[in-house]
Parts: structure tokens; sequence; C-alpha cells
């Protein structure tokens, strides 16, 4: 096979685990138009079409299912392959691509990132922060990072922090123009900062005392689906965010931000690593994993 051949192959795969050619041409590093002409002229070389495309999507034909089948085994096995001769350097190397939710980009990845990559100068980190709570193999990461109660359970979890609460927050500036909240029913007549998942699903609000649990549904001025603008917005009196409390505690600390209803805040799952088991563990993932649990134990 010449080498023109196996990129065509390899872009192939790409847009069809991507789904979309802009994001394969950006995983690629290639411009859209440079692979819409790869495949084009894989397409032309078989004789074949092997992609429906529309604006917004492809799919497989026939036989462009019939060519995955037959190729994508050969490619993982091939990307194994390579991937095991870090057994026999000093020193791993490669990419590690990690798909993260905001809170622990921030609360957990941050803190690590210089020392994670003194030790390791050899490994580039390729780090995608979104709310999406997608597959990782089908995305082509090695691993991801969410709460433990999201992740399918076929996936291998490490624990990456410990339990949060939730909690509700408010700014001085707002709680000197409205009163305190008593109860979880009493944030129905605040003005209240709501969070949209990145599956457009809104962050329910819920509380726990005595083992008495309760989801309120509040209401306010403000729809967000970035933590920081929600944050800023409470900041600024807008009016009163829930998010997790290790996130908030730097504020709460300088008290630009005022925890409210703490009696009745629950515990949280912690945040956890997770990669496909059906996988070969990558030496960069390994590195990481190592690295991440010895942190952890530091602070």
């Amino acid at each position: 096979m010449r080498g023109s051949e196996f990129a065509e192959l390899r872009a192939f795969i790409e847009v069809v685990e991507q789904g979309n050619f802009s994001r394969a041409a950006s995983a690629l590093g290639l411009a859209p138009s440079t692979l819409s002409q790869t495949i084009r002229v894989l397409e032309e070389r078989l004789g074949v079409r092997l992609l429906q495309r529309t604006t917004r999507s492809v799919s497989l034909t026939e036989a462009g299912e019939h060519l995955l089948a037959r190729i994508h085994p050969a490619f993982d096995e091939l990307h194994a392959a390579v991937e095991s001769i870090n057994d026999f350097r000093d020193a791993p190397m490669g990419t590690l691509r990690l798909s993260v939710s905001p809170i622990p980009a921030q609360m957990i990845l941050a803190p690590m990132l210089k020392d994670f990559l003194s030790a390791y100068p050899a490994i580039l980190l390729d780090i995608s922060v979104d709310n999406v709570n997608l597959d990782i193999v089908k995305g082509r990461y090695d691993a991801g990072i969410r709460y433990g109660s999201i992740i399918a359970q076929d996936m291998v979890m490490v624990k990456a922090s410990p339990p949060s609460r939730m909690i509700a927050v408010a700014a001085p500036a707002y709680l000197a123009q409205h009163p305190m909240p008593q109860t979880p029913q009493d944030l129905q007549s605040h003005a209240c900062i709501r969070f949209r998942r990145g599956n457009q699903q809104l962050l329910a609000w819920e509380f726990e005392k005595n083992r008495k649990k309760v989801e309120v549904g509040v209401n306010g001025p403000l729809i967000v689906n970035e933590v920081d603008l929600m944050i800023q917005a409470v900041r600024d009196g807008i009016g009163i965010g829930y998010m997790a409390e290790t996130y908030m505690r730097p504020d709460i600390e300088r008290g630009s931000l005022v925890p409210l209803l703490t009696d009745w805040s629950p515990t949280y799952d912690s945040w956890y690593l997770f990669y496909s088991s059906r996988h070969h563990l990558s030496a960069p993932l390994k590195a990481f994993i190592q690295f991440l649990r010895d942190y952890l134990s530091k602070n």
C-alpha cells in the first residue's frame, strides 16, 4: 500500500468517526477543502461512493460500511503496535487526548498541567473542554473526566477528586437587597441563574436534609451553559447560583460569594478520569494516571 493510499483510508475513518468534514479536518490538521479532495480521490480510485454528504453531516453508503468494517480493526491494530514501542523507551512519548467538562478542567487539570508537562516533555496533551457527555471512543479520545454518576458502566474509572457538595450561593450585594432564603422553597421567589448542560437539559437544583430530598423549580433572568459566566453573573449580583462547592470555594473564602442553605446541601459524586476497557492503555495515559494519583495524594 502506497503512503497516499494509507493517508486516504485514515482520512476516511476520521470523517466517519467525526461525522463532519470540518471536525475531521481539524483532527487531522488539514484544511476542509484538502480533506474533501482526499476523500474524492479515494472514491475515484475505488470506483464507488463511500459517503453520502449533506451540508451538516455525512453518512456511510453500503460500500462505505463494508470498507470501514474491514479496515477499522487493522488501523486499531497498527495504532496499538506503534504504541507498544513506548515500552522500550526511557520516557513515554506521544499524544494524549482528553475530553473534560469545564469544572474539572479548571479545578483538577489546570493546577497540575505545568508539573505534568515538565515531567513528561515528550507527551503532547490535547485537551477538549466541553459540557457534552460524548462517547470518548467514537471521538477517539484516550480518556475523559466527568462526574462518576454519568459515566458508562463499561468504562474503567480512576477517582480524580474527593466528593463535593452542591450549594447555592449569592453575592453580598444581592443579599443586601433580598431576604436570605431559609428553605429551598424560598428560592422560588428569588432571581436564580440556571445552568444548561451539554445535553441541553437544565441542571436540577436538588437539596437534602435528614434524608429528605427536595428538587426546587427555580426561575430567573439568565440561563448559561458556561460555568465561569454563571459565577461572574452571581458575583455581579444578578441572582443566586448553584454549583459544586469546591469550584466556588476561592470566592467563598474571599467573601465575594456567600453560601446559602448549607444544611440542605447534598454531597455529589466525585469526578473521575475514565477510559475504555476495550482499548490498549497507551504509555501517555499510563503516565497521566500515575501522575494524577500521586498528585492527589499530595494535595
